[in-house]
């Protein structure tokens, strides 16, 4: 067994290197340990201050992309327009990063998606069925923020022209 600091190193070496996320079982049977080592691993890891970002496929390195730019949309719509949201973001050049809610007990609660193709926006969409998930956004009757990132200001345009024409937008006059 690889004693924790040196484990831990080694682990920020395979996210380092990885071109997808990378799951805490993969990690567990290369290291030798359990997963709840690795879980404790990269809690140790981002105590320490390095940005690890966790979603439902693994762990990555929070690396925005160079020259992305970064915003926060809020948004309103039911569990059926789910879809429809995710495509329009990236059908229109974005990224889903994460989503966010207001929680009245827990203050803001923020869960990570990064979904960045159709291909991803299916995954997602399938372990929320899979999983009979309620989503985050049910919590607050339909509002939530996604943390948007895109390349340029006229693709933010055309991705908030996009979702305020599919009526999800939230605007500053509701």
């Amino acid at each position: 067994m690889i004693e924790g600091q040196k484990r831990r190193e080694m682990i920020l070496e395979e996210l380092s290197q990885a071109t997808k996320n990378v799951n805490a079982t993969q990690l567990a049977e290369k290291f030798g340990v359990s997963r709840q080592i690795v879980v404790g691993d990269i809690a140790l890891l981002r105590a320490s201050g390095i940005e690890i970002i966790s979603n439902s496929r693994g762990y990555r390195l929070a690396n925005k992309s160079a020259g992305m730019l970064e915003t926060k949309l809020a948004v309103k719509h039911g569990p059926d327009q789910v879809e429809e949201e995710l495509r329009l973001i990236v059908e229109n050049g974005g990224t889903v990063a994460d989503v966010i809610i207001e929680h009245e007990l827990y203050g803001e609660i923020k869960g990570t998606v990064d979904i960045k193709n159709d291909a991803e926006i299916t995954a997602f969409l399938n372990k929320v069925e899979q999983a009979h998930a309620t989503l985050l956004s049910s919590l607050t009757d339909g509002i939530h923020l996604h943390t948007i990132q895109y390349s340029d200001e006229e693709t933010l345009v055309k991705i908030k022209q996009a979702l305020s024409q599919a009526g999800i937008l939230l605007e500053e006059n509701e």
